[in-house]
């Protein structure tokens, strides 16, 4: 589905080469499975995103996405957290992903969204939903999040949350989220920082000083690129596996 690739791109770490494929990106935004409202707020946020200067984009969206944690595009962080589950559902999810034809390079973690909707965007849109709709908890509370920071990002999160629950309602995630502490403020990540354990030895981290980025190995490599948008996958995928629905 030219939709999910679209918002794959969109919602993916802003690199360089999104801006050599404007005019691909608007014709996608016309696509006739969203409303014509949707259509129109979708191609602006596209202009919007594209007349901003590539570095400014990008700081744009780390200051949204990869500070502290709850707006990250990680899935299971929203579920799991830092609990060892988290580490046995990515395991669960690279295998149904696997078991579908969709192999994953070394730099790429399951849970991140644009990952999951690019994999979305090669199933029937039955199944595309199906994810969606068992995903609606995690994008509505992102949605709200988003708008509470009023960042034009809510705008993708709400077209997801309608895609999969057919309907966007977000008054009561909205007061929920209104009550939250900020992570993303300077004095939260700091806090943070400090509560960070000083390990040595082999088993240091081997970032310097720096705290750990919420973005999968620092950018991750664009699973689906624009040019992509018009045309056919070079992967094949078949029939969905069973247990397709495993983000719950």
């Amino acid at each position: 589905m030219k939709l999910f690739k679209l918002l794959s791109s969109l919602l993916d770490y802003p690199q360089d080469v999104l801006w050599a494929h404007r005019e691909e990106l608007l014709q996608a935004c016309t696509d006739p499975a969203l409303p014509p409202s949707r259509r129109e707020a979708l191609a602006t946020f596209t202009v919007d995103l594209l007349d901003l200067e590539p570095m400014a984009a990008q700081e744009r969206w780390l200051a949204l996405f990869d500070r502290g944690r709850s707006m990250s595009l990680l899935l299971f962080e929203h579920i799991h957290g830092e609990s060892r589950d988290r580490g046995q559902a990515m395991v669960d999810l690279i295998e149904t992903y696997r078991r579908a034809g969709f192999e994953l390079n070394s730099r790429e973690l399951p849970d991140y969204l644009p990952l999951l909707l690019e994999f979305l965007s090669r199933r029937d849109a039955v199944e595309a939903r199906d994810w969606l709709q068992h995903s609606g908890h995690i994008l509505e509370l992102l949605a709200a999040r988003a708008a509470e920071r009023n960042s034009p990002y809510g705008l993708i999160f709400e077209i997801l949350v309608e895609i999969g629950l057919g309907k966007v309602e977000l008054a009561t995630m909205r007061r929920r989220v209104a009550s939250e502490a900020r992570d993303d403020t300077q004095e939260a990540m700091d806090a943070v920082w400090e509560e960070e354990a000083v390990r040595f030895g082999p088993e240091a981290p081997k970032d310097d000083c720096a705290p750990p980025s919420r973005l999968p190995s620092g950018a991750r490599p664009a699973a689906v690129t624009p040019a992509d948008l018009p045309g056919s996958s070079s992967r094949s995928v078949p029939h969905a596996p069973q247990g397709a629905t495993a983000i719950r």
